[in-house]
């Protein structure tokens, strides 16, 4: 996957947490959908980034950025933890 590929993704999941939102707001998603939904979309993106900033440091320091893989959803998500 290169940058262009995850950013496309990145867009994606970012439209499809307003397209849940809106879902939400007009009525046709109940909320414990839209709470699970949302959840698997924040934890897509939260991978994205970190694949994105992986392989711009792989870069910034003369590495192969294609050498960047993606992290488990536990690894990304216990950053702050």
């Amino acid at each position: 996957m290169n940058d262009d590929n995850i950013l496309d993704r990145i867009t994606a999941l970012v439209d499809r947490e307003h397209e849940l939102r809106g879902r939400r707001a007009d009525g046709s998603l109940d909320e414990r959908t839209e709470h699970h939904e949302l959840r698997a979309a924040e934890v897509e993106l939260d991978q994205c980034w970190d694949l994105l900033r992986q392989r711009r440091a792989r870069r910034d320091f003369g590495e192969d950025p294609d050498e960047a893989v993606p992290r488990s959803a536990s690894a990304v998500e216990s950053y702050l933890q």
